[in-house]
């Protein structure tokens, strides 16, 4: 049997492998770059060296206290510094961040606390009363410690000791728990699932490594980058921008509520480059009084994701001068996944052209090695030709180890070696990808399938309607009907249902406009996502 040589005698060794972690990012900068400014909160600034010193107090402290490797630190903060500092100083312990999202009611956040186990919870004072609401629910309590923040002075500071006083327990110098296997987990994060108990999503040290610098890449994104906190780190770790502006020894702007005079207010004196948010922070943004965006002479990109941002949406923020990135993923691909590549010969089209082709979900992003679109039935591909309607599979180190003590539910995702995003799509003849809806929420009318997000898109494109949603209306002659929910401008005119369809029919086939409009308020998910199947339970009550 014929033996390379070049597998002779070649080992692996100390000097020639270390396993990947995103720990190693924030080590770099505080050594390369010590007096670059690394957190900014109002008036608090700190440096890099000082934000590594503080991580390794928090990590010491928390082994102090008796927490293990393995074992899970919850949280639940705005996007402070203290937040930004548990994303290194819990996994230098060896043990895995629970960053809890804290539109949660209390039964859902006693219900994560439980189930990851936790042995310590930081508690950001501001969502003090929610906190002693979910303990009270445990039998078990973990060790509790309360985050205090000069700049905001409401709230109920709880906890056996406050953050400045644990972490001063802790020692500067302590170098951790050497990471010796990059497929350990690193952190674990809640779906914010519609109907019954959310799923824990468990990342490894391998994949927050990896998609840190994905979004680097994706993102063409210098050194020193200045990010604004738009997006809550509890979603996907903050999509793993943590660890990305570590890698790139940039700024944490610190941004406690999402108001657009706030935002632009920190955009113009932070000269902030970069800040992620879903299409509708996009839409706060764009509906802003032009008073508040006088004044921004610098380039700022943004990144979106969530919901399939409409055309009109990118284009709003592209006419302010906004660079505008789109990009595609989910709790179980630590965020973005998918980029939306731009190409050079687009340059010349137009701005609407544009803002169509930014609007596709685009292909996988540099670190995640497989996306197709496949017959969920067949596992076969579907053609690129725009039309045919197939499920979007991923493959790579930007999928999740799995779903934590939920064997079933994670072997039904891994679908033949492949994760199972649940999103339909079309593949384009030039291989981006193209979502049509979520395979739950596709319409089907007289037996022609119709996408909900394209009549959305032709209803945010509405100059009056700030919000819209479309869902299946049962219906005796079609099977189902598209009905339409909107939300209107502030200060917009009344507009009538009829006047609303007749826009809808002028911009797309008649067949696929709605047959009913529903004006109000949409009910939202703890992150932001439209309810649907409230949406469609009202439908069928009309």
């Amino acid at each position: 049997m014929h033996t390379s040589p070049f597998e002779t005698n070649l080992d692996q060794c100390a000097a020639n492998y270390t396993a990947l972690s995103p720990i190693s990012y924030l080590e770099r900068s505080a050594f390369v770059y010590p007096n670059k400014i690394a957190t900014v909160n109002g008036d608090v600034r700190r440096t890099w060296k000082e934000t590594l010193g503080r991580c390794r107090q928090l990590a010491s402290a928390l082994t102090k206290v008796g927490v293990k490797k393995g074992e899970a630190v919850s949280i639940i903060a705005s996007n402070l510094p203290e937040h930004f500092e548990a994303h290194f100083g819990v996994p230098m312990t060896g043990a895995i961040l629970n960053s809890i999202n804290t539109r949660l009611d209390a039964s859902a956040v006693a219900f994560i606390l439980q189930h990851a186990e936790a042995k310590v919870f930081l508690v950001d004072k501001e969502f003090g009363e929610l906190a002693t609401a979910a303990l009270g629910m445990l039998d078990e309590k973990p060790l509790v410690i309360g985050i205090d923040d000069a700049s905001y002075d409401e709230g109920v500071m709880i906890g056996e000791m406050d953050y400045e006083a644990f972490i001063a327990t802790g020692d500067a110098e302590y170098k951790g728990e050497p990471v010796t296997d990059e497929w350990n987990a690193i952190t674990l994060n809640y779906t914010s699932g519609t109907t019954g108990d959310p799923k824990g999503v468990v990342y490894h040290h391998r994949g927050a490594y990896l998609n840190a610098a994905s979004n680097a890449l994706s993102w063409s994104m210098e050194m020193h980058p200045v990010y604004l906190w738009t997006l809550p780190m509890f979603h996907c770790n903050g999509w793993c921008f943590p660890w990305t502006i570590a890698a790139q020894a940039g700024v944490s702007v610190s941004l406690r509520h999402v108001r657009a005079d706030k935002i632009y207010e920190l955009i113009k004196a932070e000269k902030v480059g970069y800040f992620c948010g879903a299409p509708i922070v996009l839409n706060l943004l764009n509906s802003a009084d032009e008073s508040m965006k006088a004044g921004i002479n610098h380039k700022v990109k943004v990144m979106t994701a969530g919901a399939a941002p409409p055309a009109a949406v990118i284009a709003g923020m592209e006419a302010m001068g906004f660079d505008v990135t789109h990009v595609y993923g989910l709790t179980e691909t630590y965020g973005p996944c998918a980029i939306c590549a731009w190409n050079d010969e687009w340059d010349d089209k137009s701005a609407a052209e544009k803002a169509i082709l930014k609007a596709r979900q685009g292909v996988r992003a540099p670190m995640l090695e497989g996306m197709v679109v496949m017959d969920p039935e067949t596992m076969e591909l579907v053609p690129k030709d725009g039309e045919t309607m197939g499920e979007i599979f991923m493959q790579g180190n930007l999928v999740m180890k799995g779903y934590l003590k939920n064997p079933t539910t994670t072997e039904k995702a891994f679908k033949g070696g492949w994760f199972a995003s649940g999103d339909l799509a079309v593949w384009h003849e030039d291989g981006y990808v193209q979502i049509k809806d979520r395979s739950k929420d596709i319409i089907i009318s007289g037996g022609e399938n119709i996408s909900s997000i394209e009549v959305e898109g032709v209803l945010y494109a509405h100059p009056h309607i700030q919000e819209a949603a479309v869902v299946a209306k049962n219906d005796d002659k079609w099977g189902e009907t598209p009905c339409a929910f909107v939300t209107l401008k502030e200060g917009a005119p009344d507009v009538s249902e009829a006047e609303v369809i007749e826009f809808c029919r002028e911009h797309m086939a008649k067949f696929k406009s709605p047959k009913n409009v529903v004006f109000g308020p949409l009910p939202k998910t703890s992150t932001g996502k439209i309810q649907k199947f409230i949406l469609r339970e009202q439908a069928n009550a009309l």
